[in-house]
């Protein structure tokens, strides 16, 4: 039986690597080598996946948990760190490494596997168009081949300089295919206020983004100003839940820690240990120093008021303001930039516990293809592996190598 597999990502390498054990499988990757996208994740060090319990990965995917149980049961974390020959390490919030935190390792190691199991790689060739006859007719520069089945790999739209410029989108249309329409995800909050280019650089640390429009959500930990709008781990996260919101209000909670009750009492006893002192000073103790004339331009104070002349009232509306930091929310940074794609093949039309299509036999999916994201923290290079696993070992169900 021959089997295709177009695109050489994580999930395209996993894929090719199980089904390599009932056919002839041949891998088209366009780029000039495997694994392009991987080498640029966890900043070119390979967050490869996370650490936790596969059973604590199903409150990290934002979109379609539920249909990666057989995919996640099947092939976990713990059996993808047994399965790639290097050292791994664990850091802050589970995630795993390579303990060389080389990208360029977990490539090698993956392309030795494909050798050894194989695969025929064809790097520098783009599958051009895929049709169906009586077998899967792949065409490339170099001509027409036919295979029994094949498996799509090609990955999202993010990235595009990695080569995931929405190939597998066209041909899953081309086969009937609906498909989920397409955002960023983990990508950077656009603001239209206009202090954002002053505050940019800016990371605040310990805060708390908060969001409202679909429901409520609030996320604590750390941003950062961008000359755009706001980027950093919170930023990113809400990105991935908000891309669908119709209407979004955002606010930053400057001192989550405190509640107004407690945080006016703080800021009375400031005022009370410095009474002719002004206010930017004051605040200066409680804020980055940057922030400082942007926060007092919202409340139209006077930066060298004394705080023995601030009213009742204006100290009320500065603790509202510290707990409630308005952004003015303007959409999210283009999908080029983000580093996941939200949306794609919908997950309706393709079998969870074999990745085939519902509509057309031998035909599967795996990988960022399908309408399956994350949170940052190794899931997404997860669900690559564990669908393209899934994925491989399915299309060669029934057929043994000879």
């Amino acid at each position: 039986m021959k089997i295709a597999i177009i695109g050489g990502g994580p999930a395209g390498m996993m894929a090719g690597i199980l089904a390599s054990r009932h056919g002839q499988v041949s891998l088209f990757e366009k780029n000039e080598k495997l694994g392009k996208k991987l080498y640029i994740t966890g900043k070119g060090r390979c967050n490869l996946t996370n650490n936790k319990d596969i059973s604590e990965f199903f409150p990290a995917v934002v979109r379609n948990p539920e249909f990666l149980y057989s995919a996640f049961y099947q092939f976990t974390n713990q059996d993808l760190q047994n399965l790639i020959p290097l050292d791994f390490k664990v850091e802050r919030g589970d995630r795993v490494f390579p303990q060389s935190d080389k990208s360029s390792d977990v490539i090698r190691a993956l392309e030795k596997i494909l050798r050894e199991a194989g695969v025929q790689v064809y790097k520098n060739t783009p599958v051009l168009d895929l049709e169906k006859e009586d077998q899967f007719i792949l065409k490339t520069q170099e001509g027409a081949q036919a295979f029994d089945r094949v498996i799509l790999a090609t990955g999202g739209k993010s990235y595009p300089v990695t080569g995931s410029t929405g190939d597998g989108y066209r041909f899953a249309q081309k086969f009937g295919h609906s498909l989920v329409p397409l955002r960023g995800g983990l990508v950077g909050i656009l603001l239209e206020d206009s202090f954002v280019k002053d505050l940019e650089g800016l990371s605040l640390k310990n805060v708390s983004l908060k969001a409202r429009g679909d429901r409520k959500l609030s996320l604590f930990g750390e941003a950062l100003f961008t000359g755009q709008g706001l980027s950093g781990p919170i930023a990113l996260t809400m990105s991935s839940y908000i891309n669908r919101w119709k209407k979004v209000d955002l606010a930053l909670d400057l001192k989550p820690g405190l509640t107004p009750e407690k945080l006016d009492q703080a800021i009375l006893r400031d005022f009370q240990e410095g009474p002719n002192k002004e206010i930017q000073t004051i605040l200066a103790g409680r804020l980055p120093h940057r922030l400082v004339d942007v926060f007092l331009s919202i409340l139209d104070l006077d930066p060298h008021k004394k705080v023995n002349e601030i009213t009742k009232a204006q100290r009320k509306s500065l603790v509202e303001t510290m707990k409630n930091f308005p952004l003015y929310y303007g959409g999210l940074d283009k999908l080029d930039h983000a580093i996941i794609t939200s949306g794609g093949v919908d997950v309706k039309e393709v079998d969870p516990s074999t990745m085939e299509s519902k509509k057309i036999p031998g035909l599967y999916f795996c990988g960022e293809v399908l309408d399956l994201d994350a949170l940052t923290g190794g899931y997404n290079l997860q669900i690559a592996f564990s669908t393209g696993h899934l994925a491989g070992e399915s299309s060669g169900k029934g057929f043994e190598k000879s």
